[in-house]
């Protein structure tokens, strides 16, 4: 491997690429449990897929940027790494499918020469930080979005305080009111504001906190109304310090930020956060919006090839569907469906070389799996439709009805339940031949997603659908959960669908019929789709609907899922995304260990923040351990820190003056300055030195 390892200009991704290395042939060689092995691999953006022996590689794209230089970089990897496929997904990433496990090292350092990261794309960290696709160009935002949360997506990556916490933490920019980033249904989720102060113009956000899909929609709670943009950082900070110690982790399900606030209360989280901002490594951290570099635009005098457009009448269709003039009123922007989400590396550099000229160097993936492209001159907008046309990607109807959302589902992931891709595709097909003139609509999103986890968020889609199954004569057959009424209010705002009825697979496509013609029959002049089902209610469409459920007409096609060839069978493997428990006391010293180690090195250049939160996790992994070892399970860090009160102090076997709880909480209680930097990695050290002394002496006598 020491061809590629001298390429890489950046010694901390070299460094973070050599340890994958390292981990992996030690996972191979038995030294390491394939739970904390799958730990590691996953905040390293790679994750094990429903086919065995292979993996899934996500591409961590911040708000989904990519320059042409990266696309086709991640095109080439893809052709010499995975099968030539992108897949674009609803976090802006990018994912690569069917890599060898041994060559994920080597493909991250192709991907880094274009400063391309996979770190902390997967696992329980913060994932890829999403935002508005038009942020920077939008006629209606207050300010561009973009470099806040560039600069959020740099402050976290590799911050120890957020590296193993219970669950994943995700966030979105939205770029205005509009909320087009669904801020109502992150972790955190902000909505860019200006106030008047003191005669100034000042930018700030609007903060929503706690929101999330999955199986447990919750609309998140206002924080702030206004919390001033230099404050924002620091505010995440101290949240995600207050998730990563009282947030659950024995129970996957229940371990979200959404479920902790629940817990305690919206006051008492809050005051939690309140408390834990002496510790926090920045008490303000202002970005320099102004500084932030323009994308690269094309050549006003550019000249772009001869070209022909093969369909006029579509091109007026897409140009009134999925092109916009931007903030900059010189130029145009231009939405490209991707159906699925799926666009070939070939296609994918032939686009790259065609758009060059006419359009800016700033693509962005969308969060429905699709494509913007920017700063594209009036004149070259036939240009560009034309060059869209010839590689196959010019349809209409850019995030209309007939632009459907959908999960990879059964075709690649551990947890689906039944196809998505291709009851999708089937709804393409019913609307593109029965409904044509729906392209239009942008009111109706259909999303769907294999599973109830809502990875392509059917929680709040108008008409949404998730994987499930259902028992017929002692036979299983693939089965839709029909959800209606979801979508965003605005301002923060969200609706989250009601669960309506649950159908065969195959007759998808009729409830799809039945709710259009519906609508088309006896909606009110003007009325939206939410408006007619909150109008009509819930019982309405259930019964509407319920003729559709009837198992006694079952054909032997009903026990076929969409696209495959064998009957239907459930087969749920393990899903990665959760919090992974490791129960071995050894490997937890060992952790330990590593964390003082990391603890150090940060004191020699003195990131005392950092070392003070790695001597932190020291305390914490160490305690565990020798609970553990007692046999006292723990499912938070508060409950580490009382426990080892409990079972080891007040018993006398390890007395501490002042007790567990006051040593470790030390953190919240001073500035991360250089003396106490010290002093915490000593006292840690120590206990780490006592802990292994401790377990030496159990093993011994056992």
């Amino acid at each position: 491997m020491q061809s590629f390892r001298t390429e890489l200009e950046n010694p901390v991704v070299e460094r973070d690429i050599i340890e994958l290395e390292k981990k992996i042939r030690l996972f191979r060689e038995g030294q390491i449990p394939d739970e904390k092995f799958r730990s590691l691999r996953l905040t390293r953006g790679i994750y094990g897929q429903r086919q065995a022996g292979v993996q899934m590689i996500r591409i961590k794209l911040p708000y989904g940027k990519m320059t042409f230089e990266q696309w086709k970089r991640i095109s080439d990897v893809s052709d010499e790494y995975s099968t030539g496929n992108l897949h674009l997904t609803t976090r802006q990433d990018i994912q690569i499918h069917f890599v060898s496990l041994e060559r994920t090292p080597e493909l991250w350092s192709k991907l880094d020469l274009d400063d391309i990261t996979i770190r902390e794309a997967c696992g329980n960290a913060v994932r890829n930080i999403t935002a508005s696709d038009r942020a920077g160009i939008d006629p209606e935002e207050p300010f561009d979005v973009s470099p806040y949360a560039d600069a959020a997506f740099r402050y976290f990556l590799r911050n120890p305080i957020c590296q193993d916490m219970g669950r994943k933490f995700k966030m979105a920019y939205s770029s205005s009111d509009a909320d087009t980033a669904w801020a109502f249904m992150h972790d955190i989720g902000v909505i860019p504001k200006i106030r008047e102060i003191d005669g100034k113009q000042v930018r700030g956000f609007k903060v929503m906190i706690g929101g999330g899909l999955g199986a447990q929609p919750y609309l998140a709670h206002v924080a702030y109304e206004f919390l001033e943009a230099d404050q924002l950082i620091p505010y995440i900070e101290t949240v995600l310090r207050v998730f990563d110690r009282h947030g659950e982790r024995a129970s996957r399900h229940k371990a979200r930020l959404k479920f902790l606030i629940q817990k305690i209360g919206l006051e008492e989280f809050t005051r939690l956060v309140e408390e834990e901002r002496i510790a926090n490594k920045s008490k303000s951290f202002p970005v320099d919006a102004d500084a932030w570099a323009d994308p690269e635009l094309p050549a006003a005098d550019a000249v772009v090839p001869a070209f022909t457009i093969k369909d006029p009448k579509k091109y007026e269709a897409w140009k009134a569907t999925n092109a916009f003039r931007q903030r900059q009123a010189d130029y145009y922007a231009a939405y490209v469906r991707v159906p699925l989400g799926n666009i070939s590396s070939v296609i994918s550099r032939q686009l790259i070389e065609a758009l060059r000229p006419a359009v800016g160097n700033d693509v962005r993936i969308t969060a429905n799996q699709g494509l913007l492209l920017k700063y594209i001159l009036p004149v070259h907008l036939p240009y560009v439709f034309s060059a869209l046309e010839t590689a196959g990607f010019a349809e209409p109807g850019f995030d209309s009805i007939a632009d459907i959302t959908a999960c990879p589902g059964t075709d690649t992931c551990n947890l689906a339940i039944s196809s998505s891709t291709g009851i999708a595709t089937a709804l393409e097909l019913v609307i593109q031949d029965e409904f044509p003139d729906l392209i239009y609509n942008k009111d109706i999103k259909i999303k769907i997603s294999g599973c109830m986890n809502s990875c392509s968020q059917h929680g709040i889609a108008s008409i949404g659908f998730h994987g499930s199954s259902i028992k017929s004569g002692g036979k299983v057959l693939p089965a839709l959960q029909v959800l209606l009424g979801g979508g965003i209010v605005g301002d923060g705002v969200g609706r989250v669908a009601d669960k309506v009825i649950k159908v065969p697979s195959k007759r998808g496509p009729d409830v799809l019929r039945s709710l259009l013609h519906n609508f088309e029959g006896n909606g009110l002049k003007n009325e939206k789709f939410n408006e007619y089902y909150d109008r009509q209610g819930e019982k309405y469409f259930y019964d509407l609907l319920k003729p559709l459920t009837d198992l006694t007409t079952l054909q032997d096609d009903d026990f076929v899922d969409w696209g495959q060839g064998d009957k239907f069978a459930t087969a749920i493997g393990v899903g990665e995304c959760a919090g992974v428990v490791i129960d071995l006391v050894a490997t937890l010293l060992l952790e330990g260990e590593e964390k003082l180690q990391s603890s150090n090195e940060s004191i020699e250049i003195k990131q005392y923040a950092d070392s003070i939160y790695h001597s932190y996790s020291a305390f914490i992994q160490t305690a565990k351990a020798l609970l553990l070892g007692e046999g006292v399970s723990c499912n938070t860090q508060t409950g580490i820190i009382k426990d080892f009160d409990k079972h080891f102090v007040e018993t006398g076997k390890w007395p501490i003056v002042g007790g567990f709880n006051t040593l470790v909480l030390q953190i919240n209680q001073n500035e991360p300055s250089e003396i106490f930097a010290k002093q915490y990695n000593k006292e840690a050290a120590d206990f780490y030195a006592q802990a292994q002394a401790f377990r030496q002496s159990e093993v011994a006598a056992s």
